[in-house]
């Protein structure tokens, strides 16, 4: 099949294959997968004009909505922080599109910056991964305990359907004004700055909107390592921020685009929507199966994908300006 405003050809079982497997996994941290699958059309389908940004953020509108569902209905999202994210991001992502079209058109520059973003993002996860618990909040503590539960409550169900019905306790806001944001998970009390997550949030915005990722691939290793958020509470809120912030850079995208003839700026409907459907299946199972997961594991496997695919940028680089 022919996608024109993307100038590729690919089968249509493809793209909603790669969505499912890549937002399944991704989707168990908060993020929405986004950032795998711009590598995936720019190095595999040769997709390198600037609308692959958008045609990645139409991605996020159409996969988002079932993963935000089951984090809702699990009682795990932490709306306060959802709202700071979203009034943060949206004027970054205006930002960061402009400057796409404008400053890095070209894809060899843009395989740099993906790859720098990539990079920073890997190494924070890694060093939080690496270093020995400090001081305040035990957010192990907490996902240990949130474990324990789970275990319990799939015991309960495997034996009787009816207390299988039973929902698990869900986070409880205990604050949220204009300098704090602070709520209760598994008998531990997490509190962090409004201003600071919203400072946060506008430059994850402004890179979330040259990278076409919407800013949840950002966000949420840095409310895990930096904010010292558990895992299991900031992945609602940083899909839901993803999918808001989206929206906008699409529509943004959309209008920009008879403003630079000659370029593809406006999203590949078709093609998104493709990737989208299969991430919408992926990012369902990824948020109903996260709570049988590892809080450990599920970093761990996000450096990983993280990493290899920035080296993957960084050799390429190098191997075009050296050969």
């Amino acid at each position: 099949m022919y996608f024109p405003e993307a100038g590729i050809e690919v089968s249509p079982w493809i793209p909603p294959l790669v969505a499912l497997v890549v937002s399944f996994f991704t989707s168990m941290g908060g993020v929405s997968g986004a950032f795998l699958l711009l590598p995936f059309q720019m190095s595999f389908l040769g997709y390198t004009n600037p609308s692959v940004s958008a045609t990645n953020q139409l991605f996020n509108i159409v996969a988002i909505p079932s993963g935000v569902y089951r984090y809702i209905k699990e009682g795990r999202m932490v709306w306060p922080l959802t709202w700071v994210v979203i009034v943060g991001t949206l004027p970054g992502v205006f930002i960061g599109a402009i400057v796409r079209v404008a400053y890095l058109p070209d894809a060899t520059q843009f395989k740099v910056f993906a790859a720098l973003v990539l990079l920073y993002i890997g190494g924070r996860m890694v060093k939080d991964l690496l270093k020995k618990a400090g001081p305040g909040p035990d957010k192990a503590a907490a996902e240990k305990r949130f474990q324990e539960l789970v275990n319990a409550y799939r015991k309960k169900s495997q034996e009787s359907e009816a207390h299988g019905d039973k929902p698990l306790p869900t986070t409880r806001i205990t604050a949220f004004t204009l300098t704090r944001i602070e709520y209760e998970f598994y008998g531990e009390h997490f509190g962090v700055s409004t201003m600071g997550i919203l400072a946060l949030s506008f430059a994850v915005g402004i890179i979330g909107g040259v990278y076409g990722i919407g800013g949840g691939a950002i966000v949420a290793p840095f409310f895990v390592s930096v904010f010292g958020l558990p895992v299991y509470t900031v992945a609602g809120a940083a899909l839901m921020g993803t999918f808001i912030t989206s929206v906008a850079g699409v529509t943004f995208y959309q209008l920009i685009a008879p403003y630079y003839p000659g370029m593809s700026v406006a999203p590949d409907w078709l093609l998104g929507v493709l990737f989208g459907l299969g991430g919408m299946v992926g990012m369902y199972l990824g948020a109903r199966c996260q709570k049988f997961v590892p809080a450990r594991y599920i970093k761990w496997m996000l450096c990983v994908i993280i990493l290899y695919t920035a080296a993957k940028y960084v050799l390429d680089f190098l191997t075009k300006v050296l050969g």
